[in-house]
């Protein structure tokens, strides 16, 4: 009596997410909020400051985020107290409150030579990319949250969206 061939045994390969940390990021805290403040003030990084400030102000999606052109938070060469924005995934307007230390961290930036004549409010570095990039701004958001000593993968482009709403 002979044996069927059985079908081979291959291995499989890793999943994607083997070893991360999946599902809901976490909102950052107050003190991690201004550990990220101080330390991009004390640096000196106007464009990465001011990113974060608006992030943490409009709790717009980091897709909706990078789109933001000068136009959106400025208005006869002052910056809004209000601005509004269409966001991408639902099609519904956003107003939101443009802080007075957010209004102040995008003027600073807007005074950099990279913003003169600039369409986009977070240009990118070469010409054939006008705005960065979303994943660019997850890496942006990653070497922040580095660089308080947080766990990285906890946290991400989302974490931005619901820290105002914890801390209200």
């Amino acid at each position: 009596m002979e044996t069927p061939n059985l079908p081979a045994i291959r291995a499989l390969p890793p999943a994607w997410n083997k070893g991360r940390i999946v599902g809901q990021k976490r909102p950052l805290k107050t003190k991690h909020v201004w550990a990220i403040r101080v330390r991009l003030e004390l640096v000196g990084n106007h464009r990465d400051l001011a990113l974060f400030n608006l992030a943490i102000d409009s709790k717009l999606r980091a897709c909706d985020l990078v789109r933001m052109k000068v136009v959106d938070v400025m208005a006869s060469g002052e910056i809004k107290e209000r601005a509004s924005v269409l966001q991408s995934k639902t099609r519904t307007p956003v107003r939101f409150e443009v802080s007075e230390g957010t209004r102040a961290s995008l003027a600073r930036w807007m005074r950099e030579p990279l913003m003169v004549g600039c369409e986009y409010l977070w240009p990118g570095r070469f010409h054939e990319r006008l705005r960065i990039s979303t994943r660019q701004c997850a890496r942006i958001v990653r070497e922040w949250v580095a660089s308080i000593g947080l766990e990285a993968s906890a946290y991400g482009t989302h974490s931005m969206r619901r820290t105002k709403v914890t801390q209200i």
